[in-house]
């Protein structure tokens, strides 16, 4: 697979933006070859050390940004992985598949919508089929819908889809995934810096994670004497092709300047938390949320 430079970090100075993100906005979903520069997932910099190996993971929302970086980053440590994603973002899904092919693990794409009852059931029952188990959750789909007059602009059409992609999806691909899951099992969902500190143009998108922090919180508590660990991570700005596709150009040309580092970050910046969460350095961790941030404060 041909690869397009990508914005890499510079590592002596993590305040200077390696690359400036572009305004020009997109069709949602976004998708990763449109994006200028092109995100980094950690192609050329993400160094596995086995910390999975034999693990056997579900990413959602697995095509790109963000997914695309813990997709890669499960299977350079050793993991077999699955991705879903909508059908109309395949082509980022099989440039996905074939990073986890080139590490040796087995890849497998399970693609439709989480806002469908019965996909989630699917999903699993063919994850579980293909891989002979399930040993990593991640819940990482997600949708928002910048709207800069605030709650008035919100359409039902709108609140209806932000939830039941970000909420609704969650719950159904965790009731689907328990009866697979065993004593050393995870579930990861990605949450957002917006559950925490709300902007008012991403009202409806806000109140959605913070519901997920909170089923963070419960369900640690309620899997945790089954042996089950629940954690998330909340990334801030972070460059993934949700941002062109759902944001406007005014916001775009500011993405992540108001961060104390002065940037936006990249997906390979978050992979890593999701791999220390889903690995055995982690295994007294549940509960908890990591804040992926560039130094904006969860608190």
């Amino acid at each position: 697979m041909s690869q397009e430079p990508h914005g890499t970090l510079d590592e002596d100075n993590p305040r200077e933006p390696a690359v400036d993100v572009s305004t020009e906005t997109q069709e949602y979903p976004g998708f990763t070859k449109e994006m200028e520069p092109r995100p980094d997932h950690g192609e050329d910099s993400y160094r596995g050390n086995d910390r999975l190996k034999g693990k056997k993971a579900l990413v959602t929302g697995g095509d790109s940004g963000i997914g695309r970086a813990v997709a890669l980053a499960f299977a350079r440590e050793g993991a077999d992985v699955a991705i879903s994603y909508l059908k109309e973002e395949e082509e980022d899904g099989q440039d996905c598949l074939e990073l986890i092919l080139a590490e040796g693990r087995n890849a497998l794409a399970v693609p439709g919508d989480v806002r469908e009852e019965d996909y989630a059931a699917k999903a699993v029952g063919e994850v579980v089929g293909e891989f002979g188990g399930l040993d990593i959750l991640v819940n990482n789909a997600g949708y928002h819908l910048e709207q800069p007059g605030g709650i008035a602009d919100i359409s039902p059409d709108q609140l209806r889809r932000t939830f039941e992609t970000n909420v609704y999806g969650t719950v159904w691909m965790i009731q689907a995934a328990l009866p697979h899951l065993s004593p050393g099992a995870v579930i990861i969902n990605t949450t957002s810096i917006q559950g925490h500190h709300p902007s008012t143009g991403l009202m409806d998108y806000a109140a959605t994670k913070a519901a997920l922090n909170n089923l963070t919180f419960s369900l640690a508590e309620l899997l945790g004497p089954k042996g089950i660990r629940v954690n998330a991570v909340a990334p801030g700005p972070i460059w993934t092709p949700l941002q062109p596709a759902t944001t406007s150009e005014e916001k775009l040309e500011k993405f992540g300047d108001a961060t104390p580092l002065g940037r936006a970050g990249q997906p390979a910046e978050v992979a890593g938390a999701f791999v220390y969460l889903a690995s055995n350095d982690a295994r007294y961790v549940s509960g908890e949320i990591i804040g992926v941030t560039g130094g904006m404060h969860l608190a």
